[in-house]
């Protein structure tokens, strides 16, 4: 199983994290480039032109990489590395995990409620995810379960759930099973990987 919660498939390109030295599925890890000033830019979406340099997706593994100037050890020259560099990846990361569910949401894959996402999970729909507010209730989240083979984050706060819905609050959310809801996972891993300040694996099976 990888850290994106998914059963690791031996074609999928592996990429080398710069500070712990281990492999990893490319898509379940940090790319950065370098570039034209010479400067560490994060490549969350993993179109910039360029040689990726790849870290883990937590937040100790990022910190390392910027104290022991690992970004330049591998790019073999001077780099730039911007202060706010574990900030910024956090930021666009968001950004990328609500435009993903707010995508879901168009295309009919998503809901949010307590009563429509508990009845997703009782009816029998095929959930991959299912998302509750992390600066939500524990009581109130305890009432829901994440089904066999789904995933569970709690990696985004009300408001932030809420931007996917287009609404002020969002606190239960779920999505069907299918392509976003794989991108979701796998966006979602590396957001609380680096929100949890750790080496978690970056999804849970609440449940």
């Amino acid at each position: 199983m990888t850290r994106g919660g998914r059963d690791k498939d031996r074609s999928e390109p592996e990429r080398r994290c710069i500070a712990s030295g281990e492999s990893a599925p490319k898509d379940t890890l940090l790319r950065f480039v370098i570039g034209p000033e010479n400067d560490v830019v994060p490549d969350v979406l993993g179109k910039l032109p360029g040689r990726g340099i790849y870290v883990a997706a937590n937040r100790a593994a990022l910190d390392k990489a910027v104290q022991k100037k690992l970004f330049a050890r591998a790019a073999r020259m001077s780099v730039e590395v911007p202060k706010d560099l574990a900030d910024e990846v956090e930021r666009q990361l968001t950004r990328r995990v609500i435009d993903l569910i707010s995508l879901a949401r168009k295309s009919g894959h998503a809901v949010t409620g307590f009563e429509k996402v508990k009845g997703w999970l009782a009816g029998g729909e095929r959930v991959r995810v299912l998302l509750q507010a992390s600066d939500a209730s524990e009581r109130g989240k305890a009432k829901l379960w994440t089904p066999e083979g789904a995933r569970y984050f709690d990696c985004l706060t009300q408001a932030e759930l809420g931007l996917a819905f287009g609404r002020h609050s969002v606190v239960h959310a779920a999505l069907a099973a299918g392509g976003l809801g794989n991108r979701v996972v796998e966006e979602a891993a590396k957001l609380r990987g680096l929100r949890q300040n750790g080496e978690g694996d970056g999804a849970s099976t609440k449940g």
